[in-house]
Formats: C-alpha cells, sequence, structure tokens
C-alpha cells in the first residue's frame, strides 16, 4: 500500500494519462462519477460505506503502469498523495516520494476517540487514516489516573490502532519535570509530596513511577488518624484496600520530627471530595506543611496575601482545569475542575477571601501546550526522519490541527497558545462530546465538523492532501 506523499517520483500525471487511468480502473465514467460524488459529500454515507470506497488502491509497478486492487470485502486505506485543487482538472502537480507532511494532530480523547471508555464511531478509522500514511499525531488529553503506558495499551486495543507513550500526553505527564525540578523550582524526588484522585492508590503507583520516591495519599492519613474526618466509616472497606502506613508520625511535640509534605498534586479527579478537602486545606493552613499544626501568619494584614500561604505551606498543583467532561450520561459531569472550585470556595470562605496560590496546568494552559509541542516534535523527527543513508530533512512543522469538543479546554487552549516554533495551532471543535450542537461556543474554532473522522477529512482538505480518486 502506498502512503501518504509515497507515489513514485517518476510518474507524470498528465490529462490523457489521468483519464485513462480512471478508465481502467473504473470501467466507465458513471462509476467515476459515483465514486467523486461520494467521496465529496462525506456526511452521507456510513463509515461502513466509506470504508468499501476506501477499499480501492493504487500500486506503480513502473512510470507507465499501475496495477489496482479492489475489494469490497476487506477495508484498505485509498493512497493518498500532497496536490493543489488543480488535481481534479485536466493538469496535475507531480508527486515526489521524499515529500513530507509539514503538518500534524493533536486529538482529545474524551469525546473526540471515547466517549467513556467505548470508542466513537470513525475514531479508528480516522487514526489509522493517519498512522498508514505516516502522519504524525499526538493524543493530548485532560485525563489521567493511570500510567501512560497502561492507558497507552488500552486505548491501543479499544481504538485498533498502534500507539505509544512517545506520542501521548495526560493531564498529570508534565509532573514528570518536578522529579528532578528546575532552575525554577526545586526537585521533589525525596520529598514527601500528598497525591490525590483516582481509583484506590492508582495515581500513588503513577507518582512513583514517575520517579517520586515518598507519596502519602489523603487515605493514609485517614487510617492513621481517623479524627482527621469525622465521617471516616463510610469509606474505611475502600481505604483499607489501598493504604500504606506514613512514612513519619504525627508528632505535634517534636514538630522537627513530624510528618511534613513539601507539595500536594491532584494527579487525576478525587473519589472523596470531603476527605480530600479536608486533609489539603489542612496543609494549606499549616505551619511549613506540618500535618495538624496551624500557622501564625494566617491572616496577618501586615504579610503578602494577609499571611495566607507565607509560611512554608507545600505548593499546590492541579493537572486538569475541566470542569465538566463527556461521559455515559447524557448531560456532562463535573470533573476535577469542579473539585477545584469547590475547595476554592472552602479557601476563600476560610481565609475570608485570600488569593488561593496553585500551579494549573493541563489544557487550556500554555504550560501543557508547550510541553505537548515537545513531545510532538520530538515524535515527529523520530518518526519522520530515517536513519542511516536513508536520513531525510524534515520539512517545519508550519501547523497543528489541534481536535477536541470542549470549547474551554481544547480550542481556548489552540487558540491562545503561541508557539516559540511559528505553528499554527489551529482548532477543530466535534460534535461529539462537551459542546452541544447548536449552540455558540465561548472561543470560537477555525471549524465545527461532526466527529473525528471529518476533523480529520477537513484538515487534510486545508492542507491539500487529496485521495489519487480526486
Amino acid at each position: 500500500m502506498f502512503l501518504i506523499g509515497q507515489v513514485s517520483s517518476q510518474v507524470s500525471v498528465n490529462s490523457r494519462r489521468y483519464q485513462l487511468l480512471n478508465s481502467i480502473i473504473f470501467n466507465s465514467s458513471k462509476s467515476v462519477n459515483r465514486i467523486t460524488s461520494f467521496i465529496s459529500n462525506p456526511a452521507k454515507p456510513s463509515y461502513a460505506q466509506q470504508r468499501s470506497i476506501y477499499s480501492c488502491r493504487f500500486q506503480s509497478t513502473s512510470s507507465s503502469s499501475y496495477s489496482t486492487f479492489c475489494s469490497s470485502k476487506q477495508s484498505r486505506k485509498v493512497a493518498m498523495a500532497p496536490t493543489t485543487h488543480q488535481r481534479r482538472s485536466s493538469t496535475a502537480t507531480p508527486v515526489t516520494a521524499n515529500l513530507l507532511p509539514g503538518f500534524a494532530f493533536a486529538f482529545d480523547i474524551d469525546g473526540v476517540l471515547l466517549r467513556s471508555s467505548s470508542p466513537i464511531p470513525g475514531a479508528s478509522e480516522a487514526l489509522n487514516l493517519l498512522h498508514s500514511n505516516n502522519i504524525p499525531f499526538i493524543l493530548l488529553t485532560n485525563g489521567g489516573g493511570k500510567h501512560e503506558s497502561a492507558r497507552v495499551a488500552e486505548l491501543s486495543k479499544k481504538l485498533n490502532v498502534p500507539l505509544t507513550e512517545e506520542n501521548f500526553v495526560q493531564s498529570h505527564t508534565p509532573f514528570k519535570q518536578l522529579v528532578e525540578g528546575s532552575d525554577a523550582a526545586e526537585s521533589l524526588k525525596d520529598k514527601t509530596v500528598l497525591v490525590t484522585g483516582g481509583d484506590g492508590d492508582k495515581c500513588r503507583k503513577v507518582a512513583e513511577m514517575y520517579g517520586f520516591n515518598k507519596v502519602v495519599t489523603p487515605g493514609d492519613i485517614l487510617m492513621a488518624y481517623p479524627t482527621v474526618w469525622p465521617f471516616n466509616q463510610i469509606f474505611s472497606e475502600y481505604y483499607n484496600k489501598a493504604t500504606r502506613p506514613l512514612p513519619r508520625p504525627v508528632d505535634l511535640l517534636n514538630l522537627s520530627e513530624s510528618l511534613r509534605f513539601d507539595a500536594i498534586m491532584i494527579f487525576n479527579d478525587p473519589r472523596d471530595w470531603a476527605l480530600d478537602t479536608q486533609v489539603v486545606l489542612d496543609l494549606l493552613l499549616s505551619e511549613k506543611g506540618i500535618l495538624g499544626t496551624y500557622s501564625s501568619k494566617n491572616g496577618d494584614a501586615s504579610l503578602p496575601n494577609n499571611g495566607w500561604q507565607q509560611d512554608g505551606q507545600p505548593k499546590l498543583f492541579f493537572s486538569n482545569p475541566d470542569l465538566f467532561w463527556a461521559t455515559n450520561h447524557h448531560m456532562p459531569r463535573l470533573g476535577q475542575g469542579g473539585f477545584q472550585a469547590c475547595l476554592e470556595g472552602v479557601w476563600n470562605a476560610t481565609t475570608g477571601g485570600a488569593k488561593l496560590e496553585r500551579t494549573v496546568i493541563g489544557k487550556p494552559h500554555a504550560a501543557t501546550y508547550k510541553y505537548a509541542e515537545r513531545v510532538l516534535h520530538k515524535y515527529r523527527t523520530h518518526m519522520l526522519s530515517g536513519s542511516g543513508e536513508s536520513k531525510r530533512k524534515i520539512p517545519h512543522l508550519k501547523r497543528v490541527f489541534m481536535v477536541g469538543d470542549n470549547p474551554e479546554s481544547d480550542i481556548r487552549g489552540a487558540n491562545e497558545f503561541e508557539s516559540s516554533h511559528g505553528t499554527d495551532w489551529t482548532s477543530v471543535l466535534v460534535k461529539t462530546g462537551v459542546y452541544r450542537s447548536g449552540t455558540v461556543p465561548a472561543h470560537k474554532p477555525k471549524a465545527i465538523v461532526g466527529d473525528v473522522y471529518e476533523a480529520v477529512k477537513w484538515a487534510l482538505e486545508q492542507e491539500g492532501w487529496h485521495t489519487v480518486h480526486e
């Protein structure tokens, strides 16, 4: 099968050969008209019908001969090539085998590729179309709760497409950077961190796989000191299965030896909002992050922010600002952004409206798009450059099509991101998730389409990459 842009450079398609080719392949002009009409109206046929049409493919054995293999029983991708809209007329631009795409894709997952845990129709076809034709893409999601390796294996099976960790970014993936630290922040590798969210202690295990060596969960604290939350009996059986002893005791008579936290990281949507809110609030009000203490600086009007969070309290990190996300329910459900709003409301009521100092990543924040762009560049270089004598020069990445279902995260993030490489992030909104068809999105995308398959077709048309049938 020919890949996109990999048709023999010796083939010169002029008007007479193009007409002859159509005649050989389809045997009659009526068949050509039917195929052309089909491709020109992608919204009408079903995906099964599209796959039947796409079962036609070309193989080139020399500069003057083509072999056509068509099968209505086996799904095959049509050969594609970069071209101009003049290909539809009597002249066409020659195609070279070395031409590589100057564009790529970034896909959200929930509401774009999956709804809850089920594939959305057309998602597998869209990704396989790009994969089989060597067009780079990454998955960029505000979801998480599992390690990237586990999620990639799960998605590969559900979507029937090869995926790797190298082209996959979850909401908490950038937390890896906190392990070694940077010029602006110290390493948290051997510091005590509180990790919340996810099922059981899965997020703890993810954090440990990232390289954090001292990870504590709210459940660990509850099991060691049940009075930290008075309604502990409700979830005691749940926490008994996923907790560990604390690395240090809470010793208020000897604070230097007492349990102290250096960071709080919300990895995923918390399952027990009440306990997590209480424990996080306790640490934000503490003296130097020591659990069970209360800072004397809180409320001091002579200090910045009236003394709140001015006494060495742990830094607070959120990985996902999404207020809502698409599930099997007919209406969007609260996400990690809902928990953040809840915590901020409790904080405001407690402090009299003091600012809650925290770091928020995830779409639409620029830090996540910057991280994702680095991942995409590395993956694209490895994918397209080749090696040894066959190593090729990769064209500048001019455009990334960000396909998402949430105007507040996917679309806003792409619209506002300013790439340091001069790459244009073009937003495409689909109707299969959070966005409600017929409403006016708060952040206007470049295009609104039915689903991810239509998004890919639209993007390829914008780039002038068309099926040779066209």
